[in-house]
């Protein structure tokens, strides 16, 4: 496939997404900007969070997982389940109960405006690194298969890709990115199954179905029950699947801006209901995706392994059609969840920062959102330049996950402080007891080998919250206790 194919390739799909932009912004103000007029069908929001949650990480890494980690990413997945359960019946109705826009309004109302802009701090972090890293690997990918032919620099290749995110975000924001959302969740499963069709046809076998193949395979192995020290093992990965679910969906503006456009909070229960359903098998999918790519490679002696794995069967090994499919598929994966988080990203930097709700009127309000929106822009280009240069071996995917367990646990204690018990807390000293807490579980983590025999991986994000906790405990209110209202 030539450069000039390519480039007429992610020009039309740009101009799709445009075209989606124009019809869904027209007389959009702010209440569509933020909350989509809270007109967006329930089912609608429930497949575009697919591609919301999956991302290009996913897109690239989870496949590359498989010959190292077999289908051991399942127990997490299985653990998503029971924190989606926590999201649908405890924070959805809080969250809807007090009408919010931005979800970390909820920590002004609990326990002031310290630990309101604490939280709120805490997700811009999260989500300005997050967002960076999956548009890292984007780019990355784009620049190796088609912009260094072309001479383009890695720093124009990230400009563009911004831009283009901003382009059709800057009218409407949530309003579009829901319909987007679930035209690029649509490419991305339709890339992942004219993937595994080709692949299944031009490997070994042996006679059976793909999915007998798959669930035959010594690496479809997805229970792991022998080693409690181990990264793999079951209860291990299981809670801490529930907890990331909580924190990376629940605590997260970027995914619950999208359930609070949902007309009712029914509405927005079923999206979680089926949003779970549809997650977990799309996951169990890409898995499959990764173990027939890994015994195609093992089958043809192809050199291909991690985030690799893909990207190279795709461009080179597996024909024209599955890699215009792949290139479809990794930019709709991308964009779908980068162009929610510059959207959240610059709601809560509006209403949690800024306070703009409370300080200007309705022109004033538009004006100040569009500079954010564009300065946003700009952080995230910065930050994904400088990934180029300090982010280099371990998974993408893992490095996520681990910064989110530092960044997200602080969140996680507040509100199960805030959700769980009646105390109020100092207001000032909570901004202390969040910056503490991560820092403390990293010099835990990186000695707890050493000192207890046993890895906390993905618990980091555990202990981090429950440190945020005993913190707040410490600095509690013992006369003065939250009015049920807030609560």
């Amino acid at each position: 496939m030539s450069a000039t194919q390519i480039i007429l390739l992610i020009a039309a799909y740009f101009g799709l997404l445009i075209f989606i932009s124009y019809l869904t912004g027209r007389k959009s103000g702010n209440d569509a900007f933020f909350k989509g007029n809270k007109q967006s069908p329930w089912y609608v929001v429930a497949f575009g969070m697919i591609g919301a949650s999956l991302s290009g990480v996913t897109f690239i890494s989870v496949p590359g997982w498989i010959e190292a980690s077999q289908f051991s990413y399942m127990q997490m997945v299985l653990g998503y389940i029971i924190g989606y359960a926590v999201i649908g019946l405890v924070l959805l109705p809080l969250y809807y109960k007090l009408n919010l826009t931005s979800i970390y309004t909820y920590l002004e109302t609990r326990f002031g405006n310290y630990s309101y802009k604490t939280g709120a701090s805490f997700f811009l972090i999260s989500r300005v690194i997050g967002a960076s890293f999956r548009l890292f690997l984007v780019a990355n990918v784009l620049q190796i298969i088609l912009f260094d032919d072309l001479g383009v620099e890695f720093w124009q290749t990230v400009t563009i890709t911004v831009l283009l995110i901003w382009l059709y975000t800057f009218k409407s924001g949530i309003k579009t990115i829901v319909w987007t959302d679930t035209l690029q969740t649509l490419f991305m499963l339709i890339a992942v199954g004219v993937t595994i069709y080709f692949v299944s046809d031009n490997i070994d076998l042996n006679g059976q179905s793909s999915l007998g193949f798959i669930l035959d395979n010594d690496l479809s192995k997805i229970f792991f029950f022998d080693d409690y020290k181990a990264g793999n093992y079951f209860w291990k990965q299981f809670i801490s699947g529930a907890f990331i679910a909580i924190v990376m969906t629940g605590l997260d503006q970027d995914m619950m801006q999208k359930n609070l456009t949902c007309k009712t909070l029914k509405d927005a229960q079923k999206n979680m209901f089926w949003f779970t359903i549809v997650l977990t098998i799309v996951n169990f999918i890409f898995l499959s995706l990764g173990l027939l790519l890994t015994v195609y490679a093992q089958q043809n002696g192809i050199d291909a392994h991690k985030d690799d794995l893909f990207a190279v069967l795709a461009q080179n090994h597996l024909g024209t059609g599955v890699f215009i499919f792949f290139l479809l598929g990794l930019i709709a994966a991308a964009y779908s969840s980068a162009d929610s988080a510059l959207t959240s990203l610059t709601t809560s930097f509006s209403i949690d920062i800024l306070d703009i709700e409370k300080k200007y009127d309705d022109a004033q309000q538009i004006k100040i959102r569009k500079k954010i929106h564009i300065a946003i822009s700009l952080v995230l280009i910065a930050v994904i330049i400088i990934f180029k240069y300090v982010l280099k071996d371990a998974s993408v995917i893992a490095k996520l996950f681990k910064f989110a367990g530092y960044t997200y646990g602080p969140l996680l204690g507040l509100y199960a402080y805030g959700l769980f018990t009646k105390w109020q807390v100092k207001d000032k000293i909570v901004p202390l007891i969040a910056i503490l807490s991560p820092i403390l579980s990293y010099i835990i983590s990186i000695n707890s080998l050493k000192w207890f025999g046993f890895e906390f991986g993905f618990f980091i994000l555990i202990l981090n919250g429950l440190l945020t906790f005993i913190g707040l405990l410490l600095i509690r209110k013992k006369t003065d206790l939250v009015a049920n209202s807030a609560n």
